[in-house]
Formats: C-alpha cells, structure tokens, sequence
C-alpha cells in the first residue's frame, strides 16, 4: 500500500469515528445499523453485522446490518440468527473473545456452510464486543472478495468496536428509560381511574347496606333464620368490599400527600388482641406473644389498618391447622425506645424474585388473590409513623413481617418531648 493510500484510508477511518460520536441512541436496532452502515462504507465491506447475544435463546442476533445486497441477502435467508452451539468463526469470536480473520473463509474449519455457500464470503475479519466491559456481542467485517482487508482494518475494527460497544450502551439507557416513562404513565392513568372507580363504588355502598339492614330486621321479625343468615353474610362481604374501597382511596391519598396520622396515646396489646380474636378462624388460630399492656404513641385507626393488613394477609397464606403469631417486644437504641410487632406465619413463604418488590403497590404473589395493596399501605403506615416495615422469608419456611414503631410517636409528633 502507498503512502498516499495510507493517507486516504486513515483519513476514511478517522471520519468515520466522527461519525459514529455523532449518532444518535434513541433506538438500539436504529443506532447500530446505522453504525453498520458507517462501517461498510469506510472499509469497503460487503456486510457488517453487530451481533449481540441472546441469553434467552443462546443465540447471536444481527441488531445492526450494513443495508447492502449482502446484507439484505442474508436477513431474507435468516443467517441473521446464530445459535452459539452451531459453532462457526462468529460464535467462537463470542466464545473465546479472540478476533478472527481469514481471506478464505471458505477454508476455515467448522465455518457455517451457509455463510460460504450461500452468502458466497471468503475475506471475514470480527472482533468481540463489550458493553460496560461485559462480552456482549461480535463485530463482523465480510466481503466477497478473497484477501480483501489488511491488518490495519482488523486493527480498526477492534478500535470502532469500543465505540459500537458505548453506543450500545447509550441506546440501552435510552431504551429502558423510555420504558419506565411509559410504565409509570401507564400506571398514573390506571391509579387515577381506579380512585375515581373507588369514589363511585362507595357512594353505592351506603344504600346497599341500608337495604340489606332492613331486609335483615324483616327476616328477624318473621323467624326465617336462613335469611338471616344469608344477610349477615351479604353483609359481611359488603363490608370487606368497603376495605377494599378504602384502601384504593387511601392509595390515591398517598400520592397526593393527603395521607396523615393523628397520634395519641394507646395500648398496643390491647389492639393486638382485639385483632387475634376478630381475624381468627377455626382453621388458623391467631395467637398472641407479649407483654399484656404495652402504651405508645400512635393513629389507633391507621395502626389497626395496618395490623389487620399485615395478619389477614399472613391468614390467607398460612395451611388450615397452622396458626399465625404476633409478637409484641421492645428494645432500645441511639437512646430512642422502639416496639417491634412480628407477625409470623408457616406458609409457603414469599417468591424470592418477590421480595425486592413485596412493599409496591399492586404487587401480590403466590396462591393467595388481591390487589397487593395491603402491604403497601402498613409500610406506608409503618413510615408516617416514624417506623418501618420489613419481611424475613427464607424458602419455604414461611415469613416474618415485621412493624417497627417508635414509641413516643413519629419525629414531628408535637408531643413527643
């Protein structure tokens, strides 16, 4: 090669860099064909492929390809997908993170007979590529021709592929940043439907009640015990729809920073036992471990909310003839004292892929149905009293939730002093 040809080369590659800073990451495929492109015209090429690996699939997959014939010829044949265990000069780059280059790749042992026979490539030069410095794909230079590139183009190949790899990353960046926007749109939308939805069920609920109150006075007056019994039933269902409608409002609350508590004096136990004997069933016995009296400063209303949250949650989980356990203690520290209630069941535990997420809204998991409202709300609770809300559940060995609240009340709690 003359100096002149030298010159004119170096000169292609430099620009061609400067092109590739310049690209935009709004869209992964978008970016990388059009690196692809940049590629192919720089180094002459037939094709230029960026591979990234599919870890779902074990395959390698042509994100981005120079739109030349050859390129167009080898996504209508499919050879755009390569599955690492069918082997070839491609995968073992990936494989092994070494580069390849042949002038005849139809000489190349294990070489794909497609990439030979039907895309017709004899000069192949390819480099690893890395993304935040994880192997992640393969850069591939082809041609037609036999002896086409030179050292000085696999060296460069190498060169733009740190640069292919950062744009990659940007673009993923892009990518998962546009998602969560639309995500969380989503989710604004459905939260706002949802609170009005809740608004109108409740006005609806009052006159239900009323009716069936009236019915449940007829029944009594004329002895007819089984629709007595249906009634106090509808009734009970009536009523569990009406925590439902509370706890969707309390959530829109939250988000507009209209939820607050009202401390005040208040035995703990006492609440605590009260909860036991009304969430109980014959199945699964609540029971009570703790001091017998236990005063803290705290929302008796919300605190209940919470607690019965966290137990009939720990019910609905737990086998029939297993029981759930609270359990009341306190301890000390930095010289604060706080009161820690566990609730404890012998469940089945909750999915470790769960637990990063246990405390989102409209979050639930294993057997058991629901919104997944109820454990957002106890940490919210938890929180606006100054405390927290923490899970313990090793594998199959069920789940400890635990409230931890400090006893003279939340930080801003004008009484606390």
């Amino acid at each position: 090669m003359s100096g002149m040809e030298a010159s004119s080369r170096e000169g292609r590659l430099m620009a061609t860099l400067e092109r590739l800073l310049e690209l935009p990451a709004a869209d992964l495929r978008q970016s990388l064909n059009q690196a692809s492109e940049l590629l192919a015209s720089a180094l002459g090429a037939d094709k230029i492929d960026v591979f990234l690996f599919d870890p779902s699939r074990k395959t390698l997959r042509a994100l981005g390809t120079s739109n030349t014939p050859l390129g167009r010829l080898q996504r209508s044949l499919g050879l755009d997908i390569h599955p690492v265990a069918n082997g070839g000069s491609i995968a073992g780059v990936f494989t092994t993170g070494d580069p390849h280059t042949t002038g005849h790749a139809d000489q190349v042992p294990g070489e794909l007979p497609g990439v030979v026979h039907e895309l017709g490539i004899r000069s192949h030069i390819a480099v690893p590529l890395f993304v935040e410095g994880e192997r992640r794909g393969v850069v591939s230079a082809q041609s037609a021709a036999p002896e086409f590139f030179c050292d000085e183009d696999l060296r460069f190949l190498g060169a733009v592929s740190h640069w292919i790899g950062a744009l990659t990353h940007r673009a993923e960046l892009v990518e998962q940043v546009t998602s969560v926007a639309h995500a969380q749109g989503r989710r604004q939308v459905a939260e706002e439907l949802i609170t009005v939805l809740a608004h109108d069920l409740r006005n609806y609920l009052s006159p239900l009640l009323s009716r069936l109150e009236l019915l449940h006075r007829r029944a009594e007056i004329a002895g007819r015990d089984d629709d007595t019994r249906d009634l106090d039933r509808a009734s009970e269902s009536i009523a569990q729809l009406g925590r439902l409608i509370s706890d969707l409002l309390d959530v829109g609350r939250l988000e507009q920073g209209l939820f607050e508590v009202v401390p005040m004096a208040m035995d703990l136990a006492a609440l605590v036992q009260d909860i036991a004997r009304t969430l109980g069933t014959p199945s699964v016995e609540v029971r009570v471990e703790g001091p017998p009296e236990l005063m803290v400063a705290a929302d008796r209303s919300r605190l209940r909310q919470a607690l019965e949250n966290l137990v009939s949650n720990a019910i609905k989980h737990s086998p029939a003839g297993k029981s759930v356990l609270i359990k009341l203690s306190n301890d000390l520290r930095a010289g604060m004292e706080y009161v820690h209630i566990d609730i404890i069941d012998h469940g089945a535990g909750v999915p470790p892929e769960l637990l990063p997420r246990i405390f989102d809204r409209f979050v639930s998991g294993g057997s058991a149905s629901g919104m997944g409202l109820g454990l957002y709300l106890a940490s919210r609770i938890a929180a606006a009293h100054g405390g927290s809300l923490t899970v313990n559940s090793p594998p199959g060995n069920g789940a400890t939730f635990r409230l931890t609240l400090p006893v003279s009340g939340p930080p801003d709690h004008p009484e606390k002093a």
